[in-house]
This record gives structure tokens, C-alpha cells and sequence, in this order.
């Protein structure tokens, strides 16, 4: 059998120029002029990690009824692609001042990538990840060499890699790949097994005012059949399983490249779907899709004139959402924008963090705290640390 070893951030560096890179871009004309952005204050900028000889990447943030702030992430690992991610989450039970030793509450036999997190209404915590093959091409180049007497890696990171990749054959290794979900209903003290999310996107699920559970996201192995590559799946039992509800369109031309999709129900019932576009036409851009029948059809995806991927959304207490996003241009960071119309515009942006040393950094999201501030997570790569690490910053804003 042979190896699977395409992932989608494979997919992405194949398609965008690479992952890391910070791309070109010629504006595409706004069909919407952007309201000013709200006064806001950033009262603290913070590394949250605890390990930060560890990389840690992609993380999402979510809150408990009580208050306690909860961020997974991929943790545990070498590097941006590598055979070890599991996924670690994180407490605060102080508004983020100060943090928990993480508690690795999965680890599978090949990397686990991506988490994601959402707080039901019910209290149920699910945590979303999926499990990815893309080391594979460097260990089997390295092997490879090996073969004929040479090689470009020490003896160390050889072995530590070959160990971990042959614990299971190679059969087993494509058999673990998957878009998989975890489910706490005591705090997170006990976890289910993992089971299928059927889509995957990093930052999870997200509720409607009904209690159905909706997950927008990439069919990533190709689990459904005869639909669209990027879709919506629907659990009515507070995330104990999950059923194909509808395809999301593509632009006219287009059939592929929309990744890493993230929604919300705004106050007026619509449903929202932003999504990181790779196509030539917007690329780099947020896509907006919308649904005015609970998730059953889709707009087709449109730009919002947003350069920065990919996106988390909340519905804020007061009504507005609020988007949060990675930018890998200048200035390199993280931003958020408010929509005060049910997503039909957005503001210009709120600078979350203005200060990154790469295109290694982004995948913000964000939870609003009990006294109306904010705290948004994102991982990034900073020249005080040897490899990526988990930062956040709590701030409000002044309107």
C-alpha cells in the first residue's frame, strides 16, 4: 500500500506560494466601504506557553460558563511539520494572567494537528483535530539517502523520527488518518475516544440559538461522496455524532482551494461562514458565505475585502461579531474587525499585534471575558524563543 502523504497544509504550500510565505497581493476593489474601526486598548501582550523549547501551533480558545479560559493546541512538537503534535490544552482560571501546565488529552501514533475547541450550552467541551502524514516526505527523503551512504540530518533527529514513525506499518499509519473530535461533559477532567468530525477546520464547531451544533470545514479524506470538498456537517445531539447537511458552493470557475472555514449565528439568524481562499482570484483573502435557512444552502462565497487568513468568529454580548484573523504581511501579526450589520460590512481593523518576525504566526481566536474585554490567542514564531510559541493579548474596546 502506498503512503498517503498529501496533507492540506501540503495542499496550501503547493498552491499559495508556501504556508510560511508572505504572499504578493494586488487589491481586489471593496464592493462595501469599511466603517472606522472602534477605539480599542491592548492592556496586555503575554507568551502563555510553558514549554517554549516545544513549537506549538494553530491553537483556538473557549470559555466556560464559570469563567475558566481553555486553549488546545498542537503541542509537544519540533516544528512546524513533524511526526510528534499532539494536543495540549491549557487553563486560566484568572482572565488569562496566568496559565495551567498543559494537559495532553490526545496523542495519537502520527501527527495530530489543528485544535479546536467550542464550550456548548450545555457545558460539553469538544476539541477538534485531525491527523496528518506530511513529515512523511522528509523522513522517507532522509532515508533514502541513508541508503546510499549519505545523509543531511544528524543521527539523533534520525532516530527520533524513525521511532516514533515505526511504532505502527505503514498500512496502520494511513488507516490513522482522519478529522477526528474529543468530547469532556465533567470540565475536561475525562475525554471520550476519539471519534469521526467527518470535516475538519482548525478552529471548530460552533452553535446556533436552536442547540444544533453546525461544523463547516474540509472534507479532508474524502468521507462524503459526491459532495463538494468544502461543506457543513450538523449534530442535534450536543456533538455526540454528526450528519452531512449541505455542500458549500464555489465560485463560478472554481472547484477547489477553500480551507480552514469558521462560522457563527449573527443576532439576526444568519448564519456566517468566512473561509481562507488559495484561488488566484482573491488569494490570501477571507471568502464570506451566508445562510438564511439554518445552514441548508449557501451564498456563494464572496471577498469582504479582508487580505489575512484564516478566521475565527463570535457573536459578541452585544450583538455584533467580531472577526479575528492572521497577517502575514506588514505589519505582520494579528487583527480583528466588528461587523455592527449581521456581517454585511466589516470595520476597518483593530491591531491585536503589529510586531512578528515571520509568516510563522497567526491562527487567532478569541473569547470575550465576563467584563466585556476580549483575550485572543495565536501562536507565532519570536527571536527570544527557539521555536513557536502560544501568545495572547487581553484587550477592550472603548466604545
Amino acid at each position: 500500500m502506498k503512503q498517503q502523504n498529501i496533507s492540506r497544509r501540503q495542499m496550501l504550500s503547493q498552491t499559495a506560494g508556501g504556508i510560511l510565505g508572505v504572499s504578493l497581493f494586488s487589491a481586489t476593489p471593496w464592493i462595501k466601504a469599511f466603517g472606522a474601526a472602534p477605539s480599542y486598548e491592548i492592556m496586555r501582550t503575554a507568551v502563555l506557553s510553558q514549554q517554549p523549547n516545544l513549537y506549538y501551533g494553530w491553537p483556538t480558545v473557549g470559555i466556560r460558563e464559570n469563567g475558566e479560559i481553555l486553549v488546545v493546541v498542537s503541542g509537544g512538537r519540533e516544528d512546524h511539520v513533524c511526526p510528534f503534535g499532539r494536543v495540549d490544552l491549557f487553563r486560566s482560571k484568572d482572565n488569562g494572567q496566568t496559565w495551567t501546565w498543559p494537559q495532553t488529552i490526545y496523542d495519537g501514533p502520527i501527527d495530530d494537528r489543528d485544535a479546536g475547541i467550542l464550550v456548548t450550552a450545555k457545558g460539553t467541551i469538544l476539541v477538534t483535530t485531525f491527523t496528518s502524514l506530511a513529515y512523511w516526505d522528509s523522513l522517507k527523503k532522509e532515508t533514502e539517502l541513508r541508503a546510499k551512504g549519505e545523509k543531511q540530518w544528524s543521527d539523533e533527529r534520525f532516530l527520533r523520527w524513525s521511532s516514533v514513525n515505526d511504532r505502527i506499518s505503514e498500512e496502520e499509519r494511513n488507516n490513522e488518518l482522519g478529522c477526528w473530535m474529543l468530547r469532556s461533559t465533567d470540565g475536561g477532567v475525562n475525554w471520550s475516544e476519539r471519534y469521526s468530525s467527518t470535516l475538519n477546520s482548525p478552529h471548530g464547531p460552533f452553535q446556533l440559538a436552536d442547540g444544533r451544533l453546525l461544523y463547516a470545514g474540509n472534507d479532508l479524506w474524502k468521507q462524503t461522496p459526491n459532495h463538494n470538498t468544502v461543506g457543513v456537517v450538523e449534530s442535534k445531539d450536543d456533538g455526540q455524532t454528526w450528519s452531512f447537511l449541505s455542500d458549500i458552493p464555489y465560485r463560478p470557475g472554481e472547484n477547489d482551494f477553500y480551507y480552514e472555514l469558521h462560522g457563527v449565528e449573527a443576532a439576526n439568524g444568519r448564519l456566517i461562514v468566512q473561509i481562507r481562499n488559495h484561488n488566484q482570484n482573491n488569494n490570501n483573502e477571507t471568502l464570506q458565505t451566508e445562510s438564511e435557512d439554518g445552514g441548508l444552502t449557501w451564498t456563494i462565497p464572496h471577498s469582504i475585502g479582508v487580505w489575512g487568513i484564516p478566521s475565527h468568529l463570535i457573536k459578541m454580548k452585544d450583538g455584533r461579531l467580531l472577526m479575528t484573523y492572521g497577517h502575514r504581511r506588514s505589519p505582520l501579526g494579528n487583527q480583528a474587525r466588528i461587523s455592527s450589520d449581521n456581517g454585511e460590512t466589516w470595520s476597518e481593523p483593530i491591531f491585536l499585534s503589529q510586531d512578528g518576525t515571520s509568516g510563522d504566526l497567526g491562527y487567532p481566536s478569541t473569547v470575550q471575558l465576563a467584563d466585556q474585554s476580549f483575550l485572543s490567542v495565536w501562536y507565532e514564531r519570536m527571536q527570544e524563543y527557539p521555536k513557536a510559541v502560544l501568545r495572547y493579548a487581553h484587550w477592550k474596546l472603548n466604545d
